[in-house]
């Protein structure tokens, strides 16, 4: 039985843990970021001064092994109509934070709608601290909240948290226990690079000789990525972690229709490329994406579920 740990946030990781699910004969583990400050989850912070549970109710809907899965998902993401009182806010937050009351914590909240769902595996969020994430700029910008990073025109340099950090300790076990670090897809410095910031979560992962591997957007993200080659990413998550942190990239290789890169280049994003440079890690290349009903990329679970149990197979 191996030990997977996958590491991230935001839909990324949900649609990995959507076909990673289905790999037998492995424990996984879901390490989630709990630096989403917008929207319905943003909200529930600010007032009840509580972890994001945003990312997480996603990975636990995408976990689920229950039959009727997309009834439970439909619910949990379901959103009010409005902007006031409960207007705006996800039925999923609203039920995790009273969970969190009749539980008592957070984890608590996390283990009852795991049993309701059956999940498969564990989801941990990477510390049970409430954060604030901070980017600073290229020209010298500082830029406060996960909600507003994306929106400011500018290159990032780096990411961090303006307070010390306690990592939550059942993920550093699951990290030292890991016979395979993922870093999910999904935003890198929104939802990957949060969680390896926590000092003690990056040196866990330095530490752990297993192999590590990298599954690079697609696209890349305006406001975060705009330019971004494979070697880009990788080198960010170097910077905000140690070095050499990948062993394998996984890069898509998937054509892309012209229209469907039209109305993306419309928005700022382009096809992540590969540099031209030499790489102290491995590359493998693999059709990832799939175009859903309204013509936007998405990564396809089954096809992450594969790459997974080649790699798998090879380590």
């Amino acid at each position: 039985m191996k030990n997977i740990v996958v590491i991230g946030g935001g839909t990324g990781l949900s649609s990995m843990m959507m076909g990673m699910k289905k790999i037998k004969d492995v424990n996984l583990t879901a390490i989630v970021t709990v630096a989403d400050d917008g929207g319905s989850t943003g909200r529930i912070r600010d007032v009840y001064h509580v972890p994001a549970m945003g990312d997480i109710r996603h990975v636990l809907c995408a976990m689920s092994l229950e039959e009727n899965e997309s009834l439970f998902t439909d619910l949990m993401n379901y959103r009010f109509e409005g902007e006031e009182d409960i207007g705006g806010h996800s039925l999923g937050n609203l039920i995790f934070l009273a969970l969190m009351d009749t539980t008592g914590s957070f984890m608590g909240a996390i283990q009852s709608i795991s049993r309701i769902l059956n999940v498969k595996g564990q989801i941990l969020p990477s510390t049970l601290d409430v954060v604030t994430l901070y980017a600073l700029m290229q020209d010298g910008t500082l830029v406060r909240g996960e909600k507003n990073i994306s929106t400011v025109a500018n290159h990032i340099d780096k990411v961090f948290y303006q307070q010390t950090i306690t990592p939550y300790q059942k993920a550093i076990d699951a990290i030292e226990e890991a016979d395979l670090i993922i870093y999910g897809i999904g935003s890198l410095y929104t939802s990957v690079i949060p969680n390896l910031i926590i000092r003690e979560i990056s040196q866990a992962i330095y530490e752990n000789p297993c192999p590590k591997i990298y599954f690079c957007n697609a696209m890349t993200q305006p406001g975060e990525t705009d330019g971004y080659t494979l070697e880009d990413h990788i080198r960010a998550l170097e910077k905000h972690s140690f070095k050499n942190p990948v062993d394998i990239a996984v890069f898509n290789e998937s054509v892309i229709p012209d229209f469907v890169k039209e109305n993306y280049g419309k928005e700022g994003s382009f096809p992540v490329r590969l540099g031209k440079e030499s790489h102290p890690y491995d590359i493998i290349k693999r059709n990832l994406i799939y175009l859903d009903e309204k013509g936007r990329i998405r990564h396809n679970p089954d096809a992450v579920k594969q790459t997974v149990e080649e790699i798998l197979e090879r380590v």
